[in-house]
């Protein structure tokens, strides 16, 4: 008798663990790179909210991050006269675009005032097919330090350029996940974007 409990409990035991080590492998699938149901960008600290702001866009339009609640954003960090990584930017925000099958807020954030001005913005969205698709988001130094230090960006100077890099902003306006400039594709960051639609 006192066998036949000790061969109950050590089998109750080994199945305990057996759902354990289960319920841990699926979590960790769940975070796996490449997985239907994980980010693939780098998911970034929990409550972090994007800088607020109310600037003006490459047509003089009104753009708010408040106002863009309720649903996902990219952002990413262009500046007018860029001629390598800029244009390459936009084209990944595009094509996540175009892979979306659907517009949704993109901003691309000024990072070289006073030469970033509304007429080179149109110019270089006209450039890249982003007319209409992606809003510049224009001011003055002083008014775009804000989102620079709220983003966690670097603005352009002659001697470093400038950080290139994308971040995903969720419904309710808090920066989740982060990719490098030249890490991201037009799919990974399509895949993050219907993730963020999902929750």
């Amino acid at each position: 008798m006192h066998a036949r409990v000790l061969i109950a409990l050590f089998l109750v035991a080994v199945f305990a663990l057996g759902a354990v080590v289960l319920a841990a492998d699926s979590h960790d699938e769940a975070e796996l790179p490449g997985s239907g149901t994980s980010f693939e960008g780098a998911v970034m600290p929990a409550g972090v909210r994007a800088p607020d702001f109310t600037l003006r866009d490459q047509d003089g339009g009104q753009v708010s991050m408040r106002d863009l609640r309720g649903q996902p954003v990219i952002v990413t960090f262009l500046y007018t006269t860029c001629d390598d990584t800029c244009p390459a930017q936009a084209q990944t925000v595009r094509g996540a675009l175009d892979d979306l099958g659907r517009d949704i807020p993109a901003l691309a954030i000024a990072v070289d005032p006073p030469r970033d001005t509304p007429d080179r913005a149109r110019v270089f969205l006209a450039k890249q097919r982003a007319l209409g698709r992606i809003d510049f988001v224009l001011g003055s130094r002083t008014e775009l330090r804000p989102l620079w230090k709220g983003f966690f960006i670097r603005p352009q100077s002659v001697a470093e350029g400038h950080q290139a890099r994308f971040t995903l902003v969720d419904k309710r306006g808090f920066q989740r996940i982060g990719f490098p400039g030249d890490q991201a594709t037009p799919e990974t960051l399509a895949h993050d974007i219907r993730l963020l639609q999902a929750e």
